[in-house]
């Protein structure tokens, strides 16, 4: 983002407008940290915002600052499609491509509305007036703060935003651990203490409220968990049959893949979810070093992400959709055995 561009945007917000902010559908801890503290954010400048998720989002997020006030597509379509038609400004977070907003998508390209695009993905589609994108930022959180600071407004940041920009950020970093998270984030991370961010309450509100079933449901997808020894792969699959049986609750599976990339000598890592109500199979893809998870699941499984965490998606039944990712793990051994 050009200084030119925060100076247009500086002068379109020193006057209230009607603002919404979206996720991308299925919403994690940065979609929903960013566009949360955002939203409190603008809030301080007397602006009409509104958030529209696409759909529901995990019981573990359910208590971020503002949480009640957001504004669910699936069940509230009509008055959000109308929100988002008649908004002056329509900020999109997290995603970079309308498929990725769901049903929400094609409204968001209709709408008249100046549209300001914030996020950290590869490849960003071209339908926004105003683009800040950054692959090398380690979440769209630490984008909203350095936003916020392009704005010159850090002094206005508050506990609540405190609070939803380091939630987005040690989600989406991996508790900090991620190789994106830089001294520049930790500095971040600091001054959002600083400002009222409390570390510990928000790490127990996302990690350490497990349910029964959540960890019965990790313990069968440990059970299923495949090993290519020499092709340095791993994966998980879960049938729809065990979800119902664990009682899956939206983020349930959360991180689970990350279990399958942490055994040694693995480079890279899958779960394949099955979702008889959509159809579908959800995969997320993990790796280490130099294999390209975003270009892998953008060609083979109509996704993308970043080089080392992407997601797809495959119309194929479950074992269909597995030995389709075996054949193309096989196709790409000389990359995996590096």
């Amino acid at each position: 983002m050009t200084k030119s561009d925060v100076s247009k945007i500086k002068h379109l917000l020193s006057k209230p407008k009607q603002i919404v902010i979206i996720p991308h559908k299925n919403p994690d801890g940065d979609a929903l940290g960013s566009t949360l503290a955002l939203y409190h954010y603008l809030n301080l400048s007397n602006h009409n915002v509104i958030v529209i998720s696409p759909n529901d989002y995990p019981v573990f997020l359910k208590w971020l600052p503002g949480e009640n006030k957001i504004i669910n597509h699936e069940i509230e379509t009509v008055r959000a499609n109308d929100l988002i038609t008649s908004a002056d400004i329509v900020f999109t977070l997290d995603f970079n491509a309308l498929h990725r907003a769901g049903d929400i998508g094609p409204i968001i390209r209709k709408a008249n509305g100046l549209k300001i695009l914030i996020d950290h993905h590869q490849q960003p589609d071209d339908f926004a007036h105003y683009l800040y994108s950054d692959v090398t930022m380690s979440s769209t959180c630490e984008m909203v703060y350095n936003f916020i600071e392009m704005l010159e407004d850090i002094s206005l940041i508050t506990a609540h935003i405190a609070t939803c920009l380091y939630t987005g950020i040690m989600t989406d970093t991996g508790s900090f651990r991620f190789a994106s998270t830089t001294s520049t984030t930790h500095r971040i991370i600091a001054n959002l203490i600083d400002k009222g961010a409390s570390n510990a309450f928000i790490h127990n509100n996302v990690y350490d409220n497990n349910s029964f079933d959540k960890l019965q449901l990790l313990g069968v997808s440990l059970k299923n968990l495949k090993v290519i020894s020499i092709l340095n792969t791993a994966y998980i699959s879960l049938s729809q049959k065990e979800l119902n049986a664990s009682n899956f609750r939206k983020g349930d599976t959360e991180g689970i893949v990350n279990y399958a990339l942490s055994i040694k000598g693995v480079k890279f890592a899958a779960i394949f979810i099955e979702h008889k109500s959509e159809g579908i199979i959800k995969i997320s893809f993990r790796s280490k070093g130099n294999f390209d998870v975003n270009d892998f699941a953008r060609k083979n499984f109509n996704g993308g992400g970043h080089v080392n965490a992407a997601g797809g998606r495959s119309d194929l039944n479950l074992s269909e959709t597995i030995d389709k990712f075996l054949q193309l793990t096989q196709d790409n051994s000389t990359l995996l055995k590096e």
